[in-house]
């Protein structure tokens, strides 16, 4: 479970009512989607969510732009100030124009781009997502595609999102640049969401308890070595230059999650499991 009181530590713009109710869901939904346990599992979902959503601070797309700002979006719809201008302002003809014909969607006549617009904390869109997603879990958000947005159901939509789009396989691999992809289609704001990664690894750190009683930080040469042997296990991202960075972090609670090791860094469980004298 994680507690409201990280939560707002985590997101300080957060609103309110998400956080409560994210807070209260958290125990249950993370377990039942397999993440509870898992840390590369739920500190990516919530980089990525945090991203995506603001910091928890947006859940519904906001599609009221310039005409300017529009034929920068979306070029190939909008190539000139004219072609824009009847969209300038008006969020529901805008979502029914550039999402028509698409991603399920019905013609610009049918009010789907509109009523399939990003919602969530992952901002799910078009009417097959919102399908995919409900029978995912058990919902019918084809009929009631608010509930995307409301905080009741909100988290248990982008889980279900994550399970659509198969991500956990992802995460136990570490590659978070590969889940980027699976959420956005390509690796927009990845260096946001990199610092997100970075803060969520942070703030839930293990507790206290559940670290040794004494440890001593390993040094340059000892990390290089446990690179190196991450590297040799076929974790190529992970570069041997003695600096403990993501692509290391996330390597090392693989190995630690398939050895049965708990959580945490370079120790003697974790070298003797990379074989390392």
């Amino acid at each position: 479970m994680i507690s409201l009181e990280d939560l707002k530590e985590l997101f300080p713009k957060g609103r309110e009512p998400i956080l409560e109710a994210l807070a209260k869901q958290s125990k249950t939904v993370f377990a039942e989607f397999d993440m509870a346990d898992k840390p590369n599992r739920l500190h990516f979902f919530l980089a990525q969510v945090a991203h995506e959503s603001g910091g928890l601070s947006v859940i519904e797309e906001n599609l009221r732009y310039s005409a300017k700002r529009m034929t920068e979006i979306w070029p190939s719809r909008f190539p000139t100030l004219a072609s824009a201008e009847p969209f300038a302002g008006n969020p529901e003809a805008l979502a029914n124009k550039v999402y028509a014909s698409r991603m399920g969607n019905g013609v610009p006549e049918s009010g789907d781009g509109w009523k399939y617009r990003g919602r969530g904390y992952i901002q799910i869109t078009g009417r097959d997502g919102y399908r995919a997603i409900g029978n995912a879990i058990g919902v019918n958000l084809e009929n009631d595609p608010d509930r995307a947005s409301d905080p009741d159901d909100a988290l248990r939509v982008a889980c279900g999102f994550w399970k659509w789009k198969n991500v956990n396989a992802a995460c136990d691999e570490g590659d978070f640049l590969k889940v980027t992809r699976l959420v956005n289609g390509g690796t927009t704001g990845q260096a946001d969401r990199e610092v997100w990664l970075a803060k969520v690894r942070k703030v839930l750190k293990p507790a206290p308890a559940t670290q040794p009683a004494k440890s001593t930080p390993p040094t340059k040469e000892e990390i290089r070595k446990v690179q190196q042997a991450l590297r040799d296990r076929g974790f190529t991202s992970v570069t041997a230059d003695g600096i403990i960075g993501p692509k290391t972090n996330a390597a090392i609670d693989k190995v630690r999650s398939d050895n049965g090791l708990k959580p945490g860094s370079i120790d003697a469980d974790l070298k003797r499991a990379l074989k390392i004298a």
